[in-house]
């Protein structure tokens, strides 16, 4: 079956240098996950120079405040880049950061669920959840959630999940969600960002209508500091190879374009990679899959008794 390219690579790159410095995003508040490092930061960066106000989330750390200082260097002097931190496997960090965020701003235009893990050992978090299952699915399904009500009063407003082509045959087992029965690292990180398709082509769904957009993408092999939590070797051999990887503005490229384009608008349930819009991996549009997902990731949020 042949699938539409409404975007190809050319276009996609050739509309991001065309944005930059535009100003386009001015007066328009973006979200952030994942900001001390890597496309995250990239990202914070380009969105900073089209003139959004910058909402950067990271954990408190030294290292952080080196990044923000970064961002702020590479922006516009005038630019707002806002550090809220954040611990995203900790479901209570994230429902404080949701009402911290929610009562000091009016609206939520864009909604980057950028921050990944990739752990070598299976390890839990304060909630009791295999730490890679919780920050790469329930972290994302959480927030957006949390700020879906300020994202749907600023519509036209977007959702964009950063995803991995690591979900390329990959399967959801609901029987080792979390590595209950068998862990691995390439096993769980893969079917962690087919969990991530999913739950955002069912986000698209259900926000049919209500002017908020949810697309995902592949941001192509990047330098970046995804392997941070990888053994001692692990991480040798990583950052090693990861000198032959592109930039992380780069990779950040498709994340502005569909944060920003003004055709990118009205897309929804799309994937893109290689900076053009593709068919996802096919275990994305299992729509059963999708619902069993959103139940069970409601479940261990007691999203519902929440709100």
């Amino acid at each position: 079956m042949s699938w539409p390219k409404r975007f190809s690579s050319q276009s996609i790159r050739t509309r991001v240098k065309s944005l930059m410095n535009s100003q386009i995003m001015k007066g328009r508040i973006c979200l952030v996950t994942g900001t001390s490092s890597g496309i995250g930061k990239a990202t914070a960066v380009g969105l900073a120079n089209l003139g959004a106000t910058i909402i950067a989330v990271m954990r408190q750390s030294e290292k952080s405040q080196v990044a923000l200082g970064d961002i702020r260097a590479k922006s516009p002097k005038d630019a707002s880049i806002i550090e809220m931190n954040a611990d995203l496997s900790s479901q209570a960090s994230m429902r404080k950061l949701a009402d911290d965020i929610n009562n000091r701003f009016e609206r939520l235009d864009v909604l980057i669920n950028n921050a990944g893990i990739y752990s070598s050992k299976r390890t839990l978090t304060s909630d009791g959840l295999e730490r890679t299952f919780a920050v790469n699915v329930i972290a994302p399904f959480l927030l957006t959630n949390l700020m879906l009500t300020k994202l749907k009063a600023s519509a036209p407003s977007r959702i964009v999940n950063v995803s991995s082509d690591a979900a390329n045959g990959s399967k959801i087992d609901f029987g080792n969600l979390q590595g209950e029965k068998k862990y691995g690292m390439f096993g769980a990180y893969g079917q962690s960002k087919l969990e991530l398709n999913l739950i955002t082509l069912e986000f698209a769904r259900r926000l049919e209508g209500t002017g908020v957009t949810a697309n995902f993408l592949h941001p192509g092999v990047v330098r970046t500091n995804l392997a941070r939590e990888l053994n001692p070797v692990a991480k040798a051999i990583f950052s090693f190879v990861k000198l032959f990887f592109a930039s992380p503005e780069k990779g950040a490229r498709t994340t502005i374009f569909l944060a920003s384009a003004p055709e990118a608008e009205s897309v929804s349930g799309k994937y893109f990679a290689k900076e053009r819009e593709l068919r996802a991996p096919e275990e994305s549009y299992n729509v059963d899959n999708a619902k069993r997902l959103w139940e069970k990731c409601e479940e261990l949020t007691a999203l519902k008794s929440h709100n």
